[in-house]
């Protein structure tokens, strides 16, 4: 699959998610739903930086490039953050902060390459 792809379908689930979580998720507690908004949020944000490194990489994803880092970083930072609010122990919050390393990998090696 290609970076632009990828990223389209990621922006698209970012959709599904963000509705589910304002239609769905309202009973499960203020700090939670923050949670789920904040996880929607950078999904957006990695998903139009995937589409944004498809524009470099014209093949597939491959590791390492920054596309991959987008797509590590939206799994573990938003997906540590939607496992906790619905449910998943706290500790899993420990996991947010790899997945925002990624993501800002990603950025900072996406800029070099189109310097």
């Amino acid at each position: 699959m290609t970076p632009f792809a990828a990223g389209a379908f990621s922006a698209a689930l970012g959709v599904l998610l963000g509705a589910f979580g304002a239609h769905l998720l309202s009973g499960i507690g203020a700090a939670r739903l923050a949670w789920w908004g904040t996880a929607t949020h950078y999904h957006f944000i990695a998903a139009f930086g995937l589409m944004l490194a498809g524009l470099f990489e014209r093949g597939r994803i491959g590791f390492p490039s920054p596309a991959a880092l987008f797509l590590l970083g939206t799994l573990l930072f938003s997906g540590s953050l939607y496992a906790m609010a619905l449910g998943a122990p706290r500790w899993f919050g420990a996991i947010t902060p790899l997945g925002g390393l990624a993501l800002t990998g990603g950025f900072v090696w996406l800029g070099l390459r189109a310097l």
